[in-house]
């Protein structure tokens, strides 16, 4: 991957845009899963502080594109340090968490744009495999991107 044109780290005065596009996101995804009857909390007060705490993290990468008022999009990746196993060598997972893009700015590249970023950071620190979840409109680019089907079921449980 190499084209980033307009892709830059994220800093602390983007962390509203930030969260903006977050809730977006949430909403584009509906359900109650995503966006329940009953918020336990202020989520995105909670998001604002964890966005700032992780701007300079070593193990997240938090890349945005500018708008012409705001943020036009911005993608979050992390890497985990896990166990090493015969399918994951050095034990370190990336993941891609949240791609989204403004409904005014789509359709530009930016999300191509900051998922090469991406992929490049996850590289470099020798992530030995990168997942992530996508969306019914973000799976043609995932998969042009090389992401394929995850061979273990995911389940979830919320104590």
């Amino acid at each position: 991957m190499t084209d980033h044109t307009g892709v830059r780290q994220a800093t602390n005065a983007d962390v509203t845009e930030l969260v903006r596009l977050r809730a977006l996101l949430f909403d584009s995804l509906g359900g109650a899963f995503f966006n329940p009857a009953s918020p336990e909390a202020d989520w995105r007060s909670a998001l604002a502080v964890v966005l700032k705490e992780r701007l300079t993290a070593d193990s997240v990468r938090i890349l945005v594109v500018d708008g012409d008022h705001g943020l036009a999009a911005c993608g979050i990746g992390t890497v985990e340090q896990r166990l090493p196993g015969p399918h994951l060598c050095n034990g370190r997972v990336g993941q891609v968490i949240g791609v989204v893009t403004d409904p005014a700015h789509r359709r530009r590249g930016h999300s191509r744009a900051i998922m090469g970023a991406l992929l490049d950071w996850f590289r470099e620190r020798e992530a030995a495999r990168v997942d992530l979840y996508a969306s019914a409109q973000g799976e043609p680019l995932y998969r042009a991107l090389g992401f394929d089907d995850h061979p273990d079921p995911a389940l979830c449980r919320r104590p």
